[in-house]
């Protein structure tokens, strides 16, 4: 799915009504164009492969285990109506680790996203604390110190070193 300039504008417009759905109500191929984009591989250094249709199917498999297994996961993001991106929350161990991966067009929404999400994680009495693991390409961290979140260290993940950092809920 490919925003014309006229739905990207509407995107990322101040007071966008944003809504939270689960992913297998977003096409596979939207997410697709999401992730083919090659603007997504700079900050996720995990994303190692181009993805195929069938790596999305795995991907929206992966991701709603998690809904069943921890009552919790990830969400695709509407802005309008329209598809912004996904993200959510996956439980790592004790924690709960929070996510966010917008199209690079709709980039300005992820702190309104981020603090209804995070609603979402004051109201729930599982989770107090979340964190948030970004690489070190990720030089703008304002947004993350907005929130209140703060580094607590390095970490390897899947054999990828990311700054860790942790925002108390409660």
């Amino acid at each position: 799915m490919n925003m014309t300039s006229t739905q990207t504008a509407v995107a990322k417009r101040p007071g966008a009504e944003i809504d939270f759905v689960r992913l297998p109500s977003v096409a596979p191929e939207v997410i697709l164009d999401h992730m083919s984009d090659p603007r997504m591989a700079e900050h996720m250094p995990l994303l190692t492969e181009p993805w195929t249709l069938e790596t999305v199917a795995g991907f929206v498999a992966a991701k709603e285990a998690c809904w069943q297994r921890d009552g919790l996961g990830h969400w695709a993001f509407l802005a309008d109506g329209r598809y912004v991106g996904w993200g959510g929350f996956q439980k790592e161990g004790d924690e709960w680790d929070f996510g966010l991966v917008l199209r690079p067009d709709a980039f300005g929404l992820g702190m309104p996203i981020a603090r209804k999400a995070l609603a979402f994680a004051r109201d729930d009495a599982r989770i107090p604390f979340v964190t948030f693991l970004l690489p070190p390409s990720r030089r703008h961290l304002g947004a993350l110190a907005r929130l209140g979140a703060v580094e607590t260290g390095q970490i390897d993940y899947e054999g990828e070193r990311f700054r860790k950092f942790r925002l108390d809920t409660l």
